[in-house]
């Protein structure tokens, strides 16, 4: 999976202008029919799926990076060293 490293702190960016600007990204490098796979935010300890990490505890891999992983994502936009990232299909 390509994945894009982004640091954005300057912009204080918050998750919504975050994914705003991850799925203009995913249109760019994979065409029209990107379709996001998983997300995480670390500001709310929330992913989507949800409940993907219970069975990566203690892990160094979250567990919606894994999913998108093994559902064939093409693009990963991360934001700020994993505030956020969002992966795509």
């Amino acid at each position: 999976m390509k994945t894009l490293r982004l640091d954005t702190a300057e912009l204080g960016l918050d998750f919504y202008a975050a994914l705003k600007l991850a799925t203009a990204i995913a249109q760019q490098q994979l065409g029209d029919e990107t379709m996001l796979l998983s997300w995480y935010d670390r500001e709310r300890d929330l992913e989507s799926p949800a409940g993907v990490s219970e069975c990566h505890e203690g892990c160094a891999t979250k567990g919606s990076w894994d999913y998108a992983l093994n559902r064939g994502a093409r693009l990963a936009v991360e934001f700020d060293a994993g505030r956020f990232f969002f992966c795509f299909l």
